[in-house]
């Protein structure tokens, strides 16, 4: 007999079990929102079938209600696209939710008293000693004295325990003195190139180092183990959840890390979609871009891209600047990498056949990177791999058409600009600052950006993004008209930044970043309107639910 006809009654019998197994789902009664190209939709129902939508219904168009279908009423909640988040750090922030939390300390001492708080805690619950201290968030530009912290002040309360508390930015950490003796830090260490370590007038180095010099300190603290990193990594995910976020790119993690994500992947574990970024040079990289990219077959874990880092912060003074800072003279911020590495790392990545990713926070770090990039994509002819400038903070007003031209998108951070808005000009100037945060000048030229928080550096609740880029205010909607308002979003731009135009970052707006007839079930219901709440409410909506490959992940408790 024929073997393919013998394989025939399977196959039929396979296709019908599948089918009898599939679920359709009917949420109704809502007030639903999503984007055709740059339009707003809207619908009042939407139906899918296990994963993936199969139509939305208009306001007055009806719906059979005799059917097998699984009918939820919405209750006259806002649908959105799931929000994606394209720049995060999904350990850090895990880290973040268990380590001693310093966001918003008004001083070094609020911010050394936390930090004993927490270690009293910490030990409690263990009921022992913890080996060391580790926490992030401190700002020092928020406290009165507005200059880095000393590891003396940390010593007073931790003689003899090693503490290492990262700034808010991640761009500078502060460590006591018994942190640097196991670290052997003394007067004759030097900072390593890309780094710098803070020193008194005598020399002596005051436990502040800063970016590259950072590794002098935390190659002494033991790196979590991968169970240790999955159980993080799924606390962090579930956090976000919550918060809206039914995909977020990782921006920039090692061979471990993204073994850790394969592994939840694999069973089925993880709650929200990850694109990974493997961070150049780390333990391995080039082994692991030598496998190729790859993705999960329901592409809950994508990997398909690098993330090199060129230039530190501006809080740190670490933001490379073609002209000193206006309020350091002598001082042009880091550049973590000589060009000639920059150029390496970029190149084996693009010829890889990997989307290239880079920090540039700094104007000298942005013209850096644009023109390497505008000579290896025509090198290695990776147009179409959309490269991207991660934070494009501060720009000189020539480089801002070179993103459309290049092809390169901007990913930028809103909540960026309502924290830094206290020190930016102070930190570059009244003529530069012209070129920062600068989103209606990049959308006017033909810029695609890709919102997302920078957490844990910033909050990760997206709703503060979306406040920041539709008003330029902070959660106290000052100042008044927004921090030069002339750059603010529109409501409709906003959410295109954190859904279509951050899907299409990651390629994946095929598949995610709006809703339509053969895309994914990710969606979040709202308690607000986010097209008809005032503008200064923005930023408190909270969400009821957020669906992921048409899968509830997370429910608001009443």
């Amino acid at each position: 007999m024929n073997k393919t006809k013998m394989l025939l009654p399977a196959i039929s019998l396979l296709l019908s079990s599948t089918c009898a197994f599939a679920q359709t789902t009917l949420i109704k009664n809502i007030q639903g929102y999503t984007l055709e190209e740059n339009n707003l939709r809207q619908f009042s129902a939407i139906k899918f079938t296990d994963d993936k939508i199969d139509k939305l219904f208009a306001k007055n168009e009806s719906y059979p209600e005799n059917t097998d279908w699984k009918i939820i009423n919405g209750n006259g909640a806002t649908l959105l696209p799931g929000l994606i988040d394209a720049h995060g750090h999904v350990l850090s922030y895990g880290q973040s939710l268990l380590n001693a939390d310093l966001v918003g300390t008004r001083s070094e001492q609020e911010a050394v008293q936390r930090t004993l708080a927490y270690a009293k805690q910490n030990s409690a619950e263990q009921n022992t000693a913890v080996s060391w201290i580790t926490g992030r968030g401190w700002n020092q530009v928020q406290w009165p004295s507005n200059t880095y912290p000393s590891a003396a002040t940390l010593d007073q309360f931790f003689p003899d325990t090693p503490v290492w508390l990262e700034r808010i930015d991640a761009h500078a950490g502060w460590a006591n003195s018994k942190a640097m003796a196991l670290a052997g830090i003394t007067e004759h260490t030097q900072a390593p190139t890309g780094g710098k370590i803070i020193r008194n007038s005598q020399g002596q180095p005051t436990g502040v180092f800063v970016d590259n010099a950072m590794a002098l300190i935390t190659n002494s603290i033991a790196k979590p183990t991968l169970a240790q990193q999955k159980a993080i990594l799924l606390t962090a995910m579930h956090s976000l959840a919550s918060l809206g976020l039914t995909s977020v790119h990782d921006a920039g993690i090692d061979s471990e890390n993204l073994q850790a994500f394969s592994q939840l992947s694999k069973e089925n574990k993880m709650p929200i979609r990850i694109n990974a970024m493997l961070y150049l040079p780390s333990n391995n990289w080039q082994q692991t871009l030598a496998k190729g990219s790859f993705h999960s077959a329901d592409n809950m874990l994508n990997f398909n891209s690098v993330k090199i880092q060129a230039d530190g912060a501006l809080g740190s003074r670490g933001a490379a600047m073609i002209a000193d800072y206006s309020d350091h003279a002598g001082h042009k911020g880091l550049l973590l990498h000589d060009e000639k590495s920059l150029k390496h790392y970029i190149n084996t990545a693009m010829k890889a056949g990997f989307q290239v990713n880079t920090h540039a926070i700094g104007d000298n770090a942005n013209k850096i990177v644009l023109d390497v990039y505008q000579e290896l994509i025509k090198t290695t002819g990776t147009k179409a791999l959309r490269h991207r400038v991660e934070h494009a903070q501060i720009l000189r007003l020539q480089d801002i058409p070179r993103f459309n031209q290049l092809g390169v998108i901007a990913s930028m951070q809103a909540t960026h600009a309502t924290s830094d808005k206290n020190m930016a000009v102070d930190r570059i100037g009244n003529s530069r600052i012209l070129g920062a945060y600068a989103w209606r000048k990049l959308l006017n030229a033909n810029a695609i950006i890709a919102a997302g928080s920078d957490f844990p550096v910033e909050s990760a609740n997206p709703f503060l993004g979306l406040h920041a880029s539709i008003t330029r205010q902070d959660q106290h909607n000052v100042p008044e008209h927004g921090w030069f308002g002339e750059e603010k979003m529109t409501r409709i731009e906003a959410l295109k930044s954190f859904t279509l135009d951050a899907a299409y970052s990651g390629h994946q707006e095929q598949l995610i970043g709006s809703l339509s007839a053969g895309k994914k079930a990710d969606f979040i219901l709202l308690q607000d309107d986010l097209f008809n709440i005032k503008e200064t409410d923005i930023w408190k909506n909270k969400v009821l639910q957020t669906w992921v490959n048409g899968v509830q992940v997370y429910q608001k408790n009443h």
